[in-house]
């Protein structure tokens, strides 16, 4: 879709203009900002009551306080990763647990898993990933493409 062929009146078209971000519940926002930091590596660039901000890559998302639990069965949020191999290694000596995974057609080795199968348009025919909870229970991947 090109700029030229939106006009800012036409609503089909608001969202595809905005930028995407992520929200993740926080049962304890202080032990979550502690786990980022610590494990991750990641320290909030902005703080409000209430809410943390991260930003990665030129994107952002947002830990909040939430009375709700995340199901934790899914994954919630990602990232792209030049060598999952060498970002497993290093968080896992964080004290980063990565999940087992071994259902039909996915299982990881050493915590990392090929998955088939690519957006045709990315120019991939899958990436290598990897899961891990946070403190929180929200479910996290890191994936590395490959041709």
């Amino acid at each position: 879709m090109d700029d030229k062929d939106v006009t800012d009146t036409d609503a089909r078209h608001f969202l595809a203009r905005g930028q995407v971000a992520s929200r993740l519940p926080a049962q304890d926002l202080e032990r979550a900002r502690r786990f980022y930091s610590e494990k991750l590596g990641l320290d909030p660039v902005d703080e409000r009551p209430g809410g943390l901000l991260y930003r990665c890559g030129g994107t952002e998302f947002a830990l909040y306080q939430s009375t709700g639990a995340s199901p934790g069965t899914f994954t919630q949020m990602g990232w792209q990763v030049e060598d999952v191999d060498a970002v497993v290694a290093e968080l896992g000596r964080r004290g980063v647990e990565f999940e087992d995974v071994d259902v039909p057609g996915l299982r990881t080795t050493n915590g990392i898993a090929e998955v088939q199968g690519h957006y045709p348009s990315k120019g991939f025919r899958g990436e290598r990933a990897a899961w891990f909870h946070d403190s929180e229970g929200n479910l996290l991947g890191i994936g590395e493409p490959f041709v």
